[in-house]
């Protein structure tokens, strides 16, 4: 499996600053024009699109061999990106026709990737060597956790620099083997929801209303902040914009450990509604409507699947429809179940429990006829030939 780690550049000087920001300018430039040409020729393919474009970047933007490559690549990397969304459902309509009608444009401070050509990391010290448009910056630090350190170690291939709030980090993708995945003693359902952020099988809730207070007041500020409109407001804006999503990102990474870990100890599997499309196929009240939105789903169950893959616990996914309306008991599934958002009781068998509890015991019994079908579709053993 892939991990992607981050660490942190610290340059000795101002100087040393400039010229890291400096390359993602030009060569974001650079695919700018790259895109025009890939736009017009419809050449989007990386061996015809240098043919095109190679010489005229490095005559043009200064840059040298390996930047002018990667800046093509990743153009290339854009158009497959477009091409896969539009297939995959992801853009229809108005926005498809937008995305089509124009070349994909770069802003200037976007991501920019280094091979190993133009990136040297010296990992005993702790600082990299990295090209820039002034030449090469030797011995910049960097810093990261102990555990980044270690998993840096296997590191191959391409890194990409990216300056965010003026600071610059780099990201690397590195390949860490994944443990086998074992055949799970029962399930732990798990049900998402925006009240309590995760429910599980066994009773535990894990409420959101930290967070969920949380983010009102970074709403009530950002509003208060903008109705201002001096340059004071504006700083304050500047300087908390990303602090909520940093906020719920680690509050998902708690989260997901904790339900891995928690499976992992009774040799269960971990099972997850399958909420793809959600913002789309609920309609919340006006009042609701910043919170379901502002809700990363999509993350935390991200988060639980890479965490599970590294420990080797399975994951399923399970269709989430009627969860909240059957019984667990009976398996009675009816609407008025549901007496309120805290609530459940079967109009059946009478019982009572917490609705969010219920939801998360239907998921567990659901993902063992999913699991079971995976079997069947994924033998273990391969046939042999005569």
């Amino acid at each position: 499996m892939k991990i992607v780690m981050q660490v942190k550049l610290l340059p000795g000087s101002a100087y040393d600053a400039d010229a890291l920001a400096a390359p993602l300018r030009a060569c974001n430039r650079a695919a700018n024009r790259v895109s025009e040409v890939a736009f017009g020729t419809g050449k989007v393919r990386r061996d015809a699109l240098q043919k095109e474009t190679y010489y005229a970047l490095k005559a043009d933007f200064d840059l040298g061999a390996q930047p002018a490559v990667r800046t093509i690549k990743k153009v290339c990397d854009a158009y497959a990106t477009l091409k896969g969304n539009i297939k995959a459902g992801h853009l229809s309509g108005k926005a498809r026709r937008k995305a089509e009608s124009k070349p994909i444009r770069f802003r200037q401070d976007a991501a920019q990737p280094y091979d190993d050509r133009i990136l040297t990391w010296n990992l005993d010290q702790r600082t990299v060597s990295i090209w820039t448009v002034a030449g090469r910056i030797k011995r910049v630090p960097f810093v990261c956790s102990n555990e980044a350190m270690k998993l840096l170690a296997s590191r191959k291939g391409e890194s990409d620099l990216v300056m965010r709030d003026g600071a610059f980090f780099l990201i690397a993708t590195i390949d860490v083997e994944e443990p086998p995945v074992y055949e799970p003693d029962g399930w732990l359902g798990v049900d998402l929801g925006i009240v309590n952020i995760a429910t599980t099988s066994d009773g535990a809730v894990l409420a959101g209303r930290r967070l969920n207070r949380y983010r009102k007041r970074q709403r009530d500020l950002r509003r208060k902040l903008q109705a201002k409109q001096t340059k004071s407001a504006k700083r304050r804006l500047k300087a908390i914009r990303r602090r909520e999503a940093r906020h719920a990102a680690n509050e998902n990474h708690k989260i997901a450990k904790k339900l891995v870990t928690t499976a992992e100890r009774t040799s269960r599997g971990i099972a997850l509604e399958d909420l793809k499309g959600i913002r789309q196929r609920v309609t919340a009240q006006i009042d609701q409507r910043a919170r379901l939105h502002s809700w990363a789903f999509a993350q935390l169950g991200a988060f639980v699947e890479y965490k599970a893959k590294r420990d080797g616990v399975p994951v399923v996914h399970v269709d989430p429809r009627n969860t909240s309306r059957q019984c667990s008991e009976c398996r009675h599934t009816h609407r008025t179940n549901r007496v309120s958002q805290a609530w459940f009781a079967c109009r059946s068998c009478g019982v009572v429990m917490n609705a969010d509890l219920n939801g998360s015991r239907n998921i567990a019994q659901r993902a063992d006829a999913v699991w079971q079908r995976g079997n069947v579709n994924c033998p273990s053993v391969a046939p042999t030939g005569t």
